[in-house]
């Protein structure tokens, strides 16, 4: 058992850091692990004061760990004057509660560490009632709390429990009443999502999604591609609540951009369920960023826990998922790294392209990356059209509606042009400029 104190001076909660290794993983990624769950306590404003990595030969139900490991690790707690635990995994009720009282510490595992995070980022209504209710869902099998914050929000006729009802009772009670209640306007929300998407839809601009693990630099690669100012930190879950932009591709054509909340290894499951709403927009897009943090030494397992939250996400019937991975933080490489990883990319997509690197934060490869998006989502027919000198109307429709892929004025005045149009797009113009399409 190996561990690490650190010296910090900011009056912040005192707190240990344990990731338990029962994976038998390589000393690297062990490493790594920690380092992220050190990085998810620091964004919760904890004072890291110590990290642990702790070899599991074996789980023991009532504690995870070895009554010798935990007796090693309350004399750690100690030694670090902490308040807090945070162990890198999920934890049993029963197993939170006894080590809380074996150590005289607030414990708290992967889950809640994430689920408090997300409480704190979320602006939105949406996002605030999608975080309390994976929170409830999470904290009703525990009750570590008492949920006494609850019976404010109770109605005033039929909510008191009898003489009979226990404390614990009443709260699981309140948690499942909330929890209704909690389902019921994130259903609404589902709704309203829908009609947004079908206007948008009536609008035939393709839709792009970004996706990725935490940090990967989503939210700076938005703003890169959409002249927005989404908040973009080197921050853990920076971005909960989706954002979406309209931006101009090569050549005129536009389309709809969303950034999307970050991924990480082993998301809660309570978290999955209750951003579904969000994560519907994943599955409905056109096309999918998957954007990579390709400077990070776990950039590939990073990328398969993505994989795995988004084989989550459903698919419109008859829809073909598309996915593009973006490798950001290109200019973090060394000369010799980035060369492999560039080469690699060529490898990958050498006609349709399947891998481009970039830096969202400098701008290299942005070019490069907005005509590998018109390449993967243009598959619209292409039509030939000639319009007079007086239907600039129709000329700025086409623009505005389709990609217009050539050019060419005429002697006549009259204007030759390629278009590509979306079955949707072509209806639209049949129904506005019917002479222009039975035109020779």
């Amino acid at each position: 058992m190996s561990s690490k104190l650190i010296d910090h001076s900011v009056p912040l909660i005192r707190a240990v850091v344990v990731h338990p290794d029962g994976r038998g993983e390589n000393a690297r990624h062990a490493a790594e692990r920690l380092e992220e769950a050190v990085g998810l306590a620091r964004a919760l404003d904890l004072d890291v004061r110590a990290e642990e990595i702790v070899r599991l030969r074996k789980t023991t139900p009532a504690t995870l760990f070895g009554a010798g490991k935990v007796d090693e690790l309350a004399a750690l707690i100690r030694a670090a004057e902490a308040e807090a635990v945070v162990v890198d995994d999920t934890l049993t009720p029963v197993q939170q509660r006894n080590l809380e009282k074996a150590w005289d510490a607030k414990v708290i595992d992967r889950t809640g560490l994430i689920l408090e995070i997300f409480g704190r980022r979320a602006r939105t209504k949406e996002g605030r009632l999608q975080v309390e209710l994976a929170r409830l869902d999470y904290e009703r099998s525990r009750l570590v709390r008492t949920w006494t914050h609850l019976e404010r929000q109770r109605g005033g006729t039929g909510s008191t429990g009898g003489p009979g009802e226990t404390q614990i009772e009443i709260d699981r009670r309140l948690i499942a009443d909330r929890i209704v209640r909690l389902k019921n306007e994130l259903e609404e929300v589902r709704r309203t999502r829908g009609l947004h998407r079908k206007a948008r839809a009536k609008v035939p601009y393709p839709t792009v999604a970004l996706v990725g693990y935490t940090n990967a630099g989503k939210s700076t690669l938005f703003n890169r591609l959409t002249g927005a100012e989404v908040l973009a930190k080197d921050l853990l879950f920076a971005t909960l609540d989706t954002t979406v932009r309209t931006i101009r591709l090569p050549q005129g054509r536009p389309a709809i951009v969303a950034d999307t909340v970050g991924f990480i290894s082993d998301l809660p499951h309570e978290l999955v369920e209750s951003f579904r709403a969000t994560l519907e927009e994943v599955g409905e897009a056109d096309l999918i960023l998957h954007v990579r943090d390709i400077a990070s030494p776990d950039s590939a397992a990073q990328a398969k826990d993505v994989e795995e939250v988004m084989a989550q996400i459903p698919t419109p019937e008859g829809k073909e998922r598309r996915i593009l991975e973006v490798w950001n933080k290109v200019d973090l490489l060394d000369p010799e790294a980035r060369e492999i990883v560039e080469g690699e990319a060529a490898r990958r997509g050498r006609s349709t392209p399947d891998a481009v690197v970039v830096s969202a934060w400098t701008g290299e490869g942005i070019e490069d990356l907005r005509h590998a998006i018109t390449r993967r989502i243009d598959d619209d027919p292409e039509i030939g059209l000639v319009l007079h000198p007086a239907e600039g109307e129709a000329l700025a429709w086409l623009y505005a509606n389709g990609r217009v892929t050539s050019r060419q004025h005429e002697e006549t005045g009259d204007v030759r042009v390629g278009v590509r149009l979306s079955a949707q797009a072509l209806g639209r113009l049949e129904r506005l400029y019917p002479d222009i399409l039975n035109r020779d």
